[in-house]
């Protein structure tokens, strides 16, 4: 995994989040985010649900603005997630990069197969 340069807003965002964790002294009477590490993975989960849906109903809408509001709230909360989990943006787009230039059916399959 290569690490995204230090001025990249995931990169950030995820250097933060870490600082939230209940093992870093994140305190939930301060930060929403430690907050919902703190009560993890109920707590996140279902703000990943709700993003999600919230996501749906704006591209359903079809109003732009909203799109990339509901999609930026999602992204923070699935940041959320790989934060608790142990995980950082870099994985995700590791992952994205392997599977550039295969086909999404075919990636599918070689999924299915292991």
């Amino acid at each position: 995994m290569s690490k995204l340069p230090s001025d990249h807003v995931l990169a950030q965002i995820a250097d933060v989040l870490a600082t939230r964790l209940p093992q870093n002294g994140g305190d939930p009477d301060t930060s929403y985010a430690a907050r919902l590490l703190a009560k993890a993975p109920d707590a996140f989960l279902k703000k990943i649900g709700e993003e999600a849906c919230e996501l749906v109903m704006a591209a359903k809408d079809n109003t732009p603005d909203r799109i990339v509001a509901e999609t930026a709230d999602l992204w923070f909360h699935c940041l959320v997630a790989l934060t608790h989990y142990g995980l950082r943006p870099e994985d995700v787009l590791a992952e994205l990069a392997k599977r550039q230039g295969l086909s999404g059916l075919d990636e599918k399959a070689q999924r299915i197969q292991t």
